[in-house]
């Protein structure tokens, strides 16, 4: 029996072995279509960790019989690159095809070592693999995207995740040794995430530990048990920082606080610092409520200052009360797409001079000048109101905020028209 990890010993080595990524690979697969003509165009696999980026690449390099290197960004330079290049010409004669060249954590090369494999992949001297779980738009150069096709790979789903541990369970030799009979996958999928190789390697140490206890089976509470401090897979510089950031944020903004609660409590288990998700909050009181209902913004400063205060665990504490009183505040976007529409307008009309009734009049040089001259005090009418212009010579009034329809808006509404009848 080898003594390789569960996940390297179920390794498949051809494309048939592979369980999920039936968006590329299934019968409608979009790969499918030329690897039955013995084709293989340069790919750029972008996915989360475990979702088999590596052993595809083997498989699809097997599949057209073509020769196969494989470098890490994290330690290869061009010199490597290079290498490999003049490898696969100097075997053109036997390999036709071309070589291919997978490269893992493909977004760590700079933009000159990505540059080095552009002439060789354009004539097709190797065939580019490259693996990322960062987003390719933003970390591979334009010229090496244009010549590669980009498929996203998924993490594994449930029908996937019983496959694969069934498989292990029926082929494995340990695993076979161990009598287990039943496993609740379910319950294993949701401390893995979806990722092959933590699953993998989570069911050979509950398979180990059940062996030993002579246990049949494993059920949920046998998983609870054994596995309560599994990491959740969160990449806090990555995409997954930003899309769960993003689905709480539209989670508050859509009103619903049970999932805005679920994506706060998803990233602080993966170890998100409370300090970002309380600027978050910050941003989604001014931008998605703000006048609306203006003591969100005071919320959410309260909550920034109680978590910086607090640290962990407690911080959990005020994001779930400044969570749930967001989700349930009354939204508007008005001030939000004000400034927008007033900057645009300050952008478009260029630097007008400050009417000389609005400008400052300090001293007396000033004064001289003009500076100040019309200016009507509104303090001095027992309304605290006047009509004045506040705008640039020769610019129209224009309309930048626009109450929302919200009671709180609704008076600012009336306050206005009441005091700028002529511009509504």
């Amino acid at each position: 029996m080898s003594n390789a990890p569960l996940a390297e010993r179920m390794r498949p080595k051809r494309l048939e072995g592979i369980v999920g990524q039936s968006h590329i690979l299934g019968p409608n697969g979009a790969l499918t279509p030329m690897l039955s003509m013995g084709r293989l165009p340069s790919l750029l696999f972008w996915g989360p960790p475990g979702v088999g980026k590596t052993t595809l690449a083997r498989a699809l390099a097997h599949e057209v019989d073509m020769p196969f290197s494989s470098l890490s960004a994290v330690s290869a330079g061009v010199k490597d690159i290079r290498q490999v290049i003049q490898l696969a010409d100097g075997d053109a004669m036997f390999h036709p095809k071309g070589r291919v060249l997978f490269i893992d954590e493909i977004h760590r090369f700079s933009k000159s070592q990505q540059d080095a494999l552009l002439a060789a992949v354009e004539k097709g001297v190797i065939t580019l693999i490259g693996a990322t779980t960062e987003n390719p738009s933003f970390e591979v150069n334009d010229a090496l995207l244009s010549r590669c096709q980009l498929f996203v790979l998924k993490p594994l789903e449930g029908d996937d995740i019983k496959q694969l541990g069934e498989l292990a369970l029926r082929e494995d030799q340990v695993m076979q040794a161990s009598g287990i009979e039943k496993v609740d996958w379910e319950a294993m999928q949701a401390y893995t995430g979806g990722d092959a190789r933590r699953f993998l390697n989570l069911l050979e140490n509950l398979v180990t530990t059940a062996s030993s206890m002579q246990l049949k089976g494993i059920d949920q509470a046998f998983v609870d048990h054994h596995a309560p401090n599994v990491s959740r897979h969160y990449d806090r510089a990555g995409d997954q920082h930003f899309d769960m950031a993003s689905a709480l944020i539209k989670s508050i903004r859509g009103s619903d606080p049970q999932a805005s609660l679920y994506w706060t409590s998803r990233m602080l288990l993966g170890g998100e610092k409370p300090e970002f998700i309380a600027r978050r909050l910050v941003i989604a009181a001014t931008e998605d409520i703000g006048l609306a209902n203006t003591q969100a913004l005071i919320q959410a400063n309260a909550c920034w200052q109680a978590v910086e205060r607090l640290g962990m665990p407690e911080a959990r504490i005020p994001l779930s009360q400044c969570v749930i009183y967001l989700a349930c505040s009354a939204k508007s976007h008005a001030s939000y797409r004000a400034i927008d529409k007033a900057m645009e307008s300050a952008q478009r009309h260029g630097d007008l001079p400050v009417p000389l009734h609005l400008r400052n009049a300090s001293n007396r040089v000033m004064k001289d000048l003009g500076h100040g001259k019309g200016y009507l005090y509104p303090h001095d009418d027992p309304s605290h109101f006047v009509q004045q212009s506040y705008w640039p010579e020769n610019l129209p009034h224009e309309t930048y905020y626009q109450p929302a329809d919200n009671p709180s808006e609704a008076k600012i509404a009336e306050w206005l028209s009441d005091r700028w009848p002529s511009i509504e």
